[in-house]
């Protein structure tokens, strides 16, 4: 019984990106599929695509790390640095996958428009 579907879905890809496969198939869930078209639209996975219960996720041999954020922390719009220094290896590498109140987007795109919001994955 699967209690955390983004968990499961984030650890299942860095499996198959450590084993060298091309495509790994995830469980479909709306969240899942929001965080994957954050990381697919930044470059780090070739497609996301779904069919019923499955997601198909090709990939493309970037990820170094990829996990999810527990407890999801809840951040405002200046306190970005101090995560980013805390799950990313370097400034200006790597991603934070963050849900604000208008949508999925990256830490860097909710520090540009100014929003806070709660940290769900990290990739890079």
């Amino acid at each position: 019984m699967r209690h955390d579907l983004l968990s499961d879905a984030l650890s299942m890809i860095q499996n198959a990106e450590n084993v060298g496969q091309e495509t790994c198939n995830v469980a479909n869930s709306k969240l899942v599929k929001a965080v994957l078209d954050v990381i697919l639209k930044a470059g780090y996975i070739g497609q996301a695509k779904a069919s019923g219960h499955e997601i198909s996720v090709t990939l493309a041999g970037k990820i170094n790390t990829i996990k999810s954020i527990k407890p999801r922390f809840a951040v405002n719009k200046d306190g970005y640095e101090k995560y980013e220094k805390r799950y990313l290896p370097s400034p200006g590498v790597g991603l934070v996958v963050v849900s604000t109140s208008q949508g999925l987007m990256t830490h860097q795109e909710a520090r540009e428009k100014g929003l806070g919001g709660r940290l769900l994955a990290f990739v890079y």
